[in-house]
């Protein structure tokens, strides 16, 4: 509590100005008394702040030096009236950071009002028998100055019957009374008339006059006695209207009209008059208007009794007003600072408040408190002023907007309580990095695909907003197995869409990785990654290769076979039914059912005789080969995949039946030379049908002139010359594809004279 109580001290600034000071009179250095440079009054705002908008019409800041003025006349006797002392209190507000100093200022009355008598004129009847040393009431001048300037003293028209003495009541109030010196002769003088005067302490001073017209009537030497010269009565604020106050009563020694006694108000302000009635006869004073207290806390009234000679007598009735909880306090939101950024340290003053509640005592000591689930607390501060301050760290992804009541509730019994919503809005701060809604993607793409088909949609989501939320995507890297794997893909900067940048080949890049960054707009950038798996899945695009046998002796091309020569098996005649021919080896570059593969012999010139392995290749005798079995079979084998639509190749296989590999080189030689007219069977066919015609109508002409010439010749055997014989270099090499081994052998041929034409042809080396 001294802590407290030493920090509202010293944040209490306190200035003293006369009244009535014109526009724009300077009031103080406000700025320099609370510790800021010219230098940082534009920064720090410096500006004045009450929880009435009547207080804050007096003064004003100036923006340049940050002194104060006066920006209206000032009228004490307007602002307090009656009081003693009259001060205007308000709040100066300085910004970043945000704090509150209270500043009061009190206004020193001047001497700008003169006394003033309720009337102008004051009759009174007064019996000639009346004797010296009476007194007499005449009133009360009101000044509405106070302290010295107030009313001093009364002074009376020189006369030779009268004086005036000054009476001082309790509360401090002035009155005059006429004292009789001399008796009184109506048979010399009726009637009086006398100014008097009331002047005040201030210095000139000021007056105010009234005249005294004095009557002299006949003897009534006894005036009314009240029965108490001073009354007291309390009375709540809260009384209603016709309710008794209190009962005074007079009593007169006289006899007759003489001692009938009426009362009434005498000289009493018009403002109470409309409070409060007595009744003429009784004397009972009854209450007409609503008490306020935070408007009148007392009222004093001069009640007379006048009996039927016209003698009067006074009494005084005070009537103090009892202060009632009948005023909750009142919540006013001097600053608000909303939107407040979500990283603002715990103790930030967001809000700056001023409870003020009118009633007096416990009944206007407040409390305060906030009520609703906010991370925010309140701060008592000096004047009834208090701060909403952060409590805990703020979240606006959590909670973008705290509304919270502020409660304010007095002592009184009952208590009264008010409240004021509070809304505070929390502004974003990049806070957050965008997270991916999967750290690590799978993607798959058929191959062969389009250049520029989606192949997948990221997505990562920034609790932030606006440009802290907006994320946007590039490519950071592709993983170290996949090279190039960067190029193969490109992403969307907005949108995270994946695209291919080209076709996708399943036989070269089965699968890749990539990382996709994303990157929210906020200053700094905040970013996180994730891994983009594509596995490419194959299609049916590769037709089976064949391996075995070579594709070159396979397709039998006159070029290929002037190169190499021809694959040949030999199987031996005695071999059995599941005699291993050959193996057909092929692979298929895709992956999956698309290369599974099966074999299929489609064409052979002995069918019944070989027999093909559906998934093994391998080439197999059927049966025992036969004596009236060909010597020489070509087999071709199709190597078919599982795809869809399914690939085929086909491989063609040369089969020798020989005991033998001299055996099987007739066969061989004979193959070759077929195998040189194969590559266009059918023009071989026309332009050997046509050889035939020419050499049958070559034959009827030849033996036609045979006839004619009828020449006989005995036919001789003889034997060819060497240049006719035809041998086997020693070091000739047949290729057997790793299933013959290479041999050299020789041949010696005889041939007739007349043979044109070679019946044994040898590979070409």
């Amino acid at each position: 509590l001294l802590c407290l109580c030493c920090r509202a001290a010293a944040e209490r600034v306190r200035y003293a100005i006369a009244e009535e000071l014109p526009t724009g009179s300077l009031v103080g250095p406000l700025a320099r008394d609370l510790g800021l440079s010219p230098d940082q009054l534009p920064a720090r705002k410096l500006r004045v702040a009450s929880a009435g908008k009547k207080q804050l019409k007096y003064f004003t800041v100036s923006e340049e030096n940050g002194n104060l003025y006066v920006s209206e006349r000032l009228d004490r006797e307007e602002l307090c009236g009656e009081s003693s002392s009259c001060s205007v209190s308000f709040e100066a507000l300085v910004h970043n950071p945000l704090n509150v100093f209270h500043v009061q200022v009190d206004i020193q009355d001047v001497n700008d009002n003169a006394p003033r008598f309720p009337r102008d004129k004051f009759q009174l009847e007064i019996n000639e028998l009346t004797s010296p040393g009476s007194r007499f009431a005449v009133g009360m001048a009101e000044d509405a100055d106070v302290g010295s300037n107030s009313l001093l003293d009364y002074e009376l028209e020189a006369n030779g019957y009268f004086a005036v003495e000054v009476k001082e009541g309790q509360d401090g109030s002035k009155f005059a009374e006429l004292v009789l010196r001399r008796a009184l002769d109506r048979e010399s003088e009726q009637s009086l008339r006398l100014v008097l005067t009331a002047l005040d302490g201030g210095d000139p001073p000021r007056s105010g006059t009234t005249q005294l017209w004095i009557n002299v009537t006949d003897a009534n030497d006894n005036p009314p006695v009240f029965a108490q010269d001073k009354y007291h009565a309390s009375l709540r604020e809260d009384t209603p209207p016709g309710s008794t106050v209190l009962n005074v009563s007079a009593s007169d020694a006289d006899a007759g009209t003489n001692a009938r006694i009426t009362y009434g108000f005498g000289e009493t302000p018009s403002k109470v008059l409309q409070k409060f009635l007595v009744d003429r006869e009784t004397g009972t004073i009854t209450l007409q208007e609503a008490l306020d207290f935070e408007d009148t806390r007392g009222y004093a009234l001069l009640v007379e009794a006048k009996d039927g000679g016209g003698l009067v007598a006074h009494c005084k009735v005070k009537v103090e007003v009892l202060d009632v909880n009948d005023n909750a306090p009142e919540i006013t939101i001097l600053s608000l600072s909303s939107p407040v950024p979500e990283d603002a340290p715990i103790g930030t003053v967001v809000a700056l408040l001023n409870v003020n509640d009118p009633d007096s005592g416990e009944n206007g000591e407040v409390s305060c408190e906030l009520s609703g689930e906010a991370p925010l607390s309140i701060v008592a501060s000096s004047g009834g002023s208090y701060k909403v301050v952060t409590a805990s760290a703020l979240d606006r992804e959590q909670a973008a907007e705290h509304r919270v009541w502020v409660v304010a509730r007095d002592r009184g019994r009952p208590a009264l309580w008010s409240r004021r919503e509070l809304s505070l809005e929390v502004s974003d701060v990049n806070d957050n990095a965008p997270v991916f809604s999967e750290a690590a993607y799978s993607a798959y793409v058929r191959e062969n695909n389009l250049a520029g088909a989606l192949v997948l949609r990221v997505s990562a989501r920034d609790a932030d907003a606006g440009a802290n939320g907006r994320v946007s995507y590039w490519l950071a890297g592709g993983s170290a197995g996949a090279a190039g794997a960067a190029p193969l893909v490109s992403v969307e900067a907005r949108s995270g869409a994946v695209y291919a940048q080209r076709s996708l080949d399943y036989e070269q890049c089965r699968e890749f990785a990539v990382t996709v960054r994303a990157q929210d707009g906020g200053a700094p950038a905040r970013s996180s990654t994730a891994t983009v798996r594509v596995f490419v899945l194959d299609q049916n695009d590769n037709a089976p290769r064949v391996l075995w046998p070579a594709p070159a002796a396979a397709a039998g091309s006159a070029a290929a076979a002037a190169v190499a020569p021809a694959a040949f098996e030999v199987v031996p005649r005695s071999a059995e039914a599941g005699y291993l021919v050959a193996k057909v080896v092929a692979v298929d570059a895709d992956a999956g059912r698309n290369a599974w593969l099966s074999y299929e012999l489609v064409q052979a010139s002995e069918p019944a005789l070989f027999r093909v392995g559906l998934h093994s290749g391998e080439v197999r005798t059927a049966r025992f080969p036969l004596a009236r079995d060909a010597a020489r079979h070509s087999l071709v084998v199709l190597v078919k995949d599982h795809g869809r639509p399914a690939l085929s190749a086909t491989a063609t296989l040369h089969v020798v039946l020989a005991d033998s590999l001299q055996e099987a080189l007739p066969e061989l030689s004979d193959r070759d030379d077929v195998s040189e007219l194969t590559p266009d069977l059918n023009l071989i066919l026309v332009v050997s049908l046509a050889v035939v015609s020419l050499l049958f109508v070559s034959t009827v002409m030849f033996a036609f002139f045979s006839k004619c010439r009828r020449s006989r010749s005995p036919p001789i055997f003889i034997t060819s010359d060497k240049e006719l014989y035809s041998s086997l270099p020693s070091k000739s090499t047949y290729n057997y594809c790793n299933s013959t081994l290479p041999l050299p052998y020789s041949y010696e041929v005889c041939l007739a004279s007349e043979s044109g034409q070679k019946d044994f042809t040898f590979l070409r080396p």
